[in-house]
């Protein structure tokens, strides 16, 4: 189906050196312009942040700040795509939560105005969200072809999710799944270990997710300013912070855990 169009709309998504849309910055900017005569244009640049990528970041998109260093700052292209944006709709992907707020922080920092009042901004991700809701009915019917009589009660809920559970194997059971960020493969099967391990969007220690597995296998806080940090060094150096946090409301089992790890330390 065609959009029907009065003006044009750009679709349009960027690549960045992180997550935070007050600091990080766009390295690459991806524009698709549709007009009402269902005509196209793209325009695409890369651009130098001047600052580094995450490892994170560049684990996804696979860009380096050597792959940029002779690319324009985003200073000297920033004329060019407001050109392109003008009197155009825009649409993205997750844009209204990220990629349009970090246009919006590039074009202020050159100093360039960028007024959205005349604009409409379509957030496809929005649209699926909220039209594929992910919550247990939704799944019931794309796995098991049923609806989720009496949802919310919990032995229905229950089952249902047994039910889920079946159904996904059957679909998937053989497929593999590639990590975008490890670039780790796993092929699903019907092993309880494999299911698990699968399942977890990290390795947590303490469940509720303040304490993780790093890549070496070692306990790291998952929060605050010690994110990333081994529990062990950070006990080591500042034993106070362990007293803090069992006075704070954490979970009792969070506690459990950094009570087990600063018990075996030997702190004078």
């Amino acid at each position: 189906m065609n959009l029907s169009l009065t003006r044009p709309i750009v679709f349009f998504d960027v690549e960045t050196t992180g997550l935070n849309i007050g600091k990080d910055k766009i390295i690459e900017l991806a524009l698709l312009k549709v007009n009402p005569d269902g005509s196209e244009a793209t325009k695409v640049w890369r651009v130098n942040p001047e600052i580094p990528i995450a490892k994170e970041a560049e684990a996804i998109h696979g860009i380096s700040n050597a792959d940029l260093k002779d690319a324009p700052v985003f200073a000297e292209v920033a004329d060019e795509v407001h050109h392109f944006l003008e009197n155009c709709d825009l649409a993205g992907y997750n844009s209204n939560k990220f990629d349009l707020p970090l246009l919006v922080e590039e074009f202020l920092r050159v100093g360039k105005d960028f007024d959205l009042r005349d604009k409409k901004c379509i957030d496809v991700q929005n649209i699926f969200h909220k039209m594929e809701p992910r919550n247990l009915s939704a799944a019931y019917r794309f796995y098991c072809q049923k609806e989720l009589i009496d949802a919310h009660q919990a032995l229905a809920d229950t089952r249902a999710t047994f039910e889920i559970l079946k159904g996904q194997l059957e679909k998937y059971d053989g497929e593999t799944h590639e990590d975008a960020k490890t670039g780790k493969i796993t092929k699903l099967e019907n092993n309880i270990k494999v299911l698990s391990d699968f399942s977890r969007e990290v390795r947590t220690v303490d469940f509720a997710g303040h304490i993780v597995f790093n890549e070496k296998d070692e306990e790291v806080f998952n929060f605050g300013k010690y994110k990333g940090v081994p529990v062990v060094k950070v006990f080591t150096i500042e034993p106070p912070y362990y007293d803090w946090m069992m006075k704070a409301d954490f979970p009792l089992y969070t506690k459990k855990i950094i009570t087990r790890i600063y018990k075996g330390l030997k702190i004078k």
